[in-house]
């Protein structure tokens, strides 16, 4: 029997920016889509981003998704899920509406097969030292509840599942096709866990790393993963939430980084942008790996890596 060339199936979890999100949706061109829209998302938002796309893409039923919420771990379930059942993609990726490729669809193809049934996370378990001074432990151990980008956590300690071994990681991943198996699994036949996720602090965080570092959900993930982000992310070194959004003065370091010839794995996805604030340097990344031939003039000065 033939075997299909690996290529990933790509979520995309959007609520704005819909000239951004289009953007996005193309230079992904040929992996199919599967996009997922805030049901906050104002109707006129909504058709802008999804009027006439191409039939690559499908749109995932709209969830109320929101800051730290549980909502955001079932859209993205319910992207591996049509994922799986619509594609025969080795691989699934998980991106933001803020996203965007750092690499022609050719050399994604070739990582990926590289890797056929690795999934590229960096899970850690907890206690996370990165994550404050108990490691993140207080977001598993209490219910939470998040209201105006505001936490409220009820300070009784609770009983936490015996079963899981507790890990964090970043929402941005790309998972091996039987490990985005094994998450949808484990909701579909764990509501336990479902119960306890949906009041733990920033559930998209801790849930699929969770459920991928345990034995009794995801065996074997130990040895069928490579602890490794595929994102670059342009932080700047001040204490803030969330990334800044990149413009052109980042050209720069997004594409040395990108660059490097002693880099083993490559960032094959950066973070994060903005049609107002990144369309020129966008138009350097389309220029400079060969992105949405046709769609953006040619860039002076940039050579293709």
């Amino acid at each position: 029997m033939a075997i299909s060339p690996a290529a990933p199936a790509c979520i995309v979890l959007a609520h704005e920016d819909p000239s951004h999100v289009r953007r996005l949706v193309e230079a992904l061109d040929p992996f199919p889509v599967f996009l997922h829209c805030d049901a906050r998302t104002p109707e006129t938002v909504f058709r802008a981003m999804t009027d006439g796309l191409p039939d690559r893409v499908r749109l995932l039923p709209r969830i109320r998704t929101g800051w730290a919420k549980w909502e955001n771990v079932a859209a993205e379930v319910e992207g591996y899920r049509a994922a799986l059942a619509e594609t025969d993609a080795t691989h699934v990726a998980v991106l933001t509406g803020s996203d965007y490729p750092l690499a022609h669809p050719d050399e994604v193809r070739t990582l990926l097969e590289a890797h056929r049934e690795e999934s590229f996370i960096a899970t850690h378990p907890l206690p996370y030292p990165e994550w404050g001074r108990d490691g993140g432990v207080a977001r598993i151990r209490y219910r939470h509840w998040a209201w105006r980008k505001q936490m409220l956590r009820l300070p009784v300690p609770r009983r936490v599942p015996r079963d899981v071994v507790f890990a964090g990681g970043s929402q941005l991943k790309v998972l091996a096709r039987r490990h985005a198996s094994a998450v949808v699994d484990a909701v579909d036949s764990r509501p336990d866990l479902v119960r306890f996720w949906r009041r733990t602090w920033v559930a998209d965080e801790t849930f699929v790393p969770s459920v991928l570092s345990s034995p009794a959900l995801t065996p074997g993930f130990d040895d069928e993963h490579v602890p490794h982000g595929l994102w670059w992310i342009g932080w700047d070194g001040t204490a803030r939430k969330s990334p800044p959004w990149l413009t052109t003065a980042d050209a720069g370091r997004l594409l040395e980084h990108r660059t490097m010839p002693d880099v083993e794995l490559p960032h094959v996805f950066a973070r994060k942008f903005s049609t107002a604030r990144s369309s020129d340097l966008l138009d350097v990344v389309d220029g400079a790996f060969g992105l949405r031939p046709g769609a953006v003039p040619a860039v002076s000065g940039v050579v293709a890596p």
